[in-house]
């Protein structure tokens, strides 16, 4: 997200009694330390996390920052608008809820440690994270399988709070680079009821082209969502891949843009999609596919 420019060394080279002499010039003054804090801003038309959107399709405004100890210890915070949460409210047509919970930010929270323990660009990186969702008017019920049926697992008032262990590995070859990495849930995700013990692996390389600042990127994951239900002869497996095309330009000066195609396995059970984000107030409310293909286009700018 951050680099500086090095101060170059300027040679003086002049000929002398039949020989040359090289001469350096004057020691340059010393780069200036690079800050252990960094910061960023993003707008994008559409935010989408492991392909799901969060944001009903619509335009959302990101941003965050880091703090990076140079022995390797990290802390940082990132926040995203969100709708996904009030959207989702009623949970079914019998409970009038209409669209009075607020839920409008996802602050997300992490420390780790991240260090070349392999070799030169293969840095090894250990956290926590936690997904964070400020609520307000939540439906709440008590946490059981009747109240939380296969039918329901993310309607029934489960908090969407959400903690998650992280382990990645980088690498770099040349222009290309990326990591591999695995996020394992320590709570339920994302207010699904009983999904604790859920898992994310996924890939993601990017490869830097050297032409005109445009690097390819490509990833793929697999979300894995725990303790699947059948009900009626019906599976509820929320479990899916997501995959994602993109290009990025980066116009130097912590700024670049990025153009992206995004998609998933979009689960369903009975003929509906588990994953949706609703059309209508009360019935038919998961006939709309948060995780149909659609494009991306973002703005970033790092401080």
């Amino acid at each position: 997200m951050n680099t500086f420019k090095k101060t170059t060394l300027a040679l003086a080279i002049s000929a002398l009694a039949g020989g040359v002499m090289a001469q350096s010039a004057p020691a340059p003054a010393p780069a200036p330390e690079k800050s252990p804090i960094t910061a960023n801003v993003t707008v994008v038309n559409d935010y989408r996390y492991r392909g799901m959107t969060q944001s009903n399709f619509k335009p959302a405004i990101q941003g965050g920052f880091d703090y990076a100890h140079e022995s390797g210890f990290y802390v940082g915070n990132w926040n995203s608008s969100i709708s996904w949460i009030s959207d989702g409210y009623p949970a079914n047509g019998s409970v009038s809820y209409g669209r009075s919970v607020s839920a409008p930010v996802e602050m997300d929270f992490y420390a780790g440690f991240k260090k070349e323990l392999i070799g030169e660009g293969f840095a090894t990186d250990i956290g926590v994270l936690q997904y964070y969702y400020p609520t307000s008017g939540l439906r709440t019920l008590p946490q059981n399988t009747s109240n939380c049926s296969g039918t329901s697992r993310n309607g029934c008032g489960t908090v969407p709070n959400t903690t998650e262990l992280y382990l990645a590995q980088n690498f770099a070859f040349g222009p290309v680079n990326g990591f591999v990495k695995v996020n394992y849930s320590l709570t339920n995700i994302f207010g699904i009821y009983n999904s604790a013990g859920s898992y994310y692996p996924d890939l993601t390389v990017n490869y830097d082209t050297g032409i005109f600042g445009l690097t390819l990127n490509g990833h793929i994951g697999y979300q894995y969502v725990s303790n699947s239900q059948t009900v009626s002869g019906v599976k509820y497996d929320y479990s899916y891949t997501d995959w994602k095309l993109g290009i990025t330009k980066d116009f130097g000066g912590g700024l670049s843009a990025n153009i992206s195609y995004v998609a998933t396995s979009q689960p369903k059970a009975g003929g509906n999609y588990l994953w949706y984000t609703p059309t209508t107030n009360g019935s038919s409310l998961n006939n709309n596919s948060a995780g149909k293909g659609g494009g991306l286009i973002s703005l970033t700018k790092t401080f």
